[in-house]
């Protein structure tokens, strides 16, 4: 059988992305640190939609972990279709004040584990000539983020890596797409102690909205998938904007 990894599976868009993918009779191999919450997600995933699900835990934030978990996954002989790296995390505030751990958990989790999973199995699909990689990226790509600096810069990271792997292996049977989600209403915005403006909370999709819209795009072999028309706009006007003046909007929006 078949098996699509989904990375922050427990909540948010990962969570919808569990759901949107077990929904279209995807069998799924779930990671995340919370144990009960995986048991009970394969639980309600695996009756509703009879699908497998397989879950493992893993702070994806420690290499050893990744290791561990690739060897497991690899070591219980199932076919991967399909990787997506949705596990994600920010922090809000000047830079200067924000904890050194915050921040270099930013990175160990939004870079470096995506790179990690993407380095285990890109390969894997290249050899095969079959899959795909959906990574999990936000608008946050498209400009510098004043009061969330390291976010901001991570999920540039995510897009370029994505945009840069799909052109290695565009003569390839082999999915590779970027989800770059605008404010999302999930727990993502009270975990990461975010302060948008009123107006940026009014914007904000339904994290099953975005799931679908997602699951739909990298189906479909789109490279960025951008969620709903503001989020667009935005992404559109980045690009054409002077950065000065980006820099100032961006920093309204987070609510400075």
């Amino acid at each position: 059988m078949k098996y699509t990894i989904i990375t922050g599976a427990t909540s948010g868009i990962g969570y919808d992305l569990s759901k949107v993918f077990a929904s279209n009779k995807h069998n799924l191999i779930l990671v995340s640190r919370n144990k009960e919450k995986l048991e009970t997600i394969k639980h309600t995933l695996s009756k509703e939609y009879l699908i497998d699900v397989l879950i493992f835990t893993c702070d994806l934030s420690r290499s050893e972990e990744i290791n561990n978990l690739c060897e497991n996954i690899i070591s219980s002989k199932v076919q991967i279709e399909y990787l997506v790296n949705n596990a994600g995390v920010g922090s809000f505030g000047p830079f200067y004040k924000i904890p050194e751990n915050e921040d270099l958990n930013i990175i160990d989790l939004n870079i470096r584990s995506l790179t990690h999973m993407t380095k285990v199995f890109l390969p894997y699909f290249v050899e095969k000539n079959h899959g795909g990689i959906l990574n999990v990226s936000s608008t946050a790509a498209f400009s510098p983020g004043p009061y969330m600096a390291v976010y901001y810069s991570s999920k540039a990271y995510v897009l370029s890596l994505t945009e840069a792997l799909r052109e290695e292996v565009k003569n390839k049977d082999i999915k590779i797409s970027v989800l770059c989600p605008g404010p999302t209403d999930t727990n993502f915005q009270n975990n990461a102690k975010v302060k948008k403006a009123d107006f940026a909370k009014k914007s904000m999709m339904d994290s099953s909205t975005v799931a679908t819209i997602a699951y739909d795009g990298f189906i479909k072999g789109k490279t960025i998938i951008i969620p709903g028309f503001n989020n667009k706009f935005l992404a559109f006007f980045s690009k054409i904007l002077p950065r000065k003046l980006l820099i100032k909007i961006i920093s309204k929006v987070n609510g400075v």
